[in-house]
């Protein structure tokens, strides 16, 4: 299997660096114009395989839209046939040399803000052109070492007041109107955002319409949750107070769109590194 996809498709597969829903993602280079990429490659062995060739295709789709520093490219789409039928998809994206928010190493709460000032900058982007994302959790956020993000996975986009056939998210992080199946804005995304601010700074998610650790999906009442600053001390009331205005069960007391959220991200991070340089200022002085 190693040497089979040494070569594929007009790709020269360097590593394997990631696996996602049904697909695999490598490191390769263009043979054309030998432009390294991370290449997804999905390959149909069941019938459930066709949703995941569809969010690949939708993915394509609404990235080549996309032009923002923080959204991730997508360059080509290739798929590969089999007696007429498409049995393989080979998508190339941007590479970017970075972790997921997941997986990266504790940020002090000024970075913290400053990532997801970035993220809201980039969804922003995509709502300017139509699009949401729908899916913004730590695992679609990439940080490199030097601080930049890419927000990633496009593959549960839809177009701006789209109603959805079926319960699309990830349940930790997953907007009340996608559980009910209502149309979808901007308001969707800014949920999904404030529900993975919430993680970020306690540790903790937000309660959802759908329960955790129960198979199917049987949907609960949303419980009420303590706000980051009654679990974490050193979180300023008005962070908190952001991240829970985001997260309210109605869309119409959430903050009216993704630039409000900048706004509000903007005066707190101003703040914090204000108050630091104060503070490192009188400690200098008093030595």
């Amino acid at each position: 299997m190693a040497k089979d996809i040494l070569n594929v498709g007009g790709f020269t597969i360097i590593r394997r660096i990631g696996t996602g829903a049904r697909s695999t993602i490598y490191l390769a280079t263009d043979e054309l114009d030998e432009r390294k990429v991370a290449l997804k490659r999905v390959i149909f062995e069941r019938p459930q395989d066709s949703r995941v060739f569809e969010q690949t295709e939708t993915e394509y789709k609404v990235a080549k839209r996309i032009d923002h520093p923080y959204v991730r490219k997508c360059y080509k789409l290739k798929k590969i046939r089999s007696m007429l039928k498409v049995k393989e998809l080979l998508l190339s994206m941007e590479y970017f040399r970075g972790k997921t928010l997941e997986d990266s190493p504790t940020l002090s709460l000024g970075d913290v803000l400053l990532v997801f000032r970035m993220v809201a900058n980039g969804l922003n982007a995509m709502h300017q052109q139509g699009y949401l994302h729908c899916d913004i959790k730590p695992n679609n956020i990439l940080l490199s070492k030097s601080g930049s993000i890419k927000i990633i996975d496009l593959g549960q986009s839809c177009k701006i007041g789209t109603t959805k056939p079926r319960i699309q998210g990830t349940p930790d992080y997953i907007a009340p109107e996608q559980v009910r199946r209502r149309p979808l804005g901007p308001k969707t995304d800014i949920f999904n955002l404030g529900a993975t601010m919430y993680w970020a700074l306690t540790g903790k998610n937000v309660p959802t319409l759908i329960p955790k650790k129960k198979p199917g999906l049987s949907l609960v009442l949303r419980q009420t949750c303590p706000a980051p600053h009654e679990l974490k001390k050193r979180i300023p009331v008005g962070v908190s107070r952001l991240v829970m205005d985001c997260v309210k069960d109605d869309p119409a007391q959430r903050p009216r769109n993704m630039m409000t959220v900048v706004s509000r991200l903007d005066l707190m991070i101003h703040s914090i590194f204000v108050d630091k340089i104060k503070t490192n200022k009188d400690a200098s002085n008093n030595n």
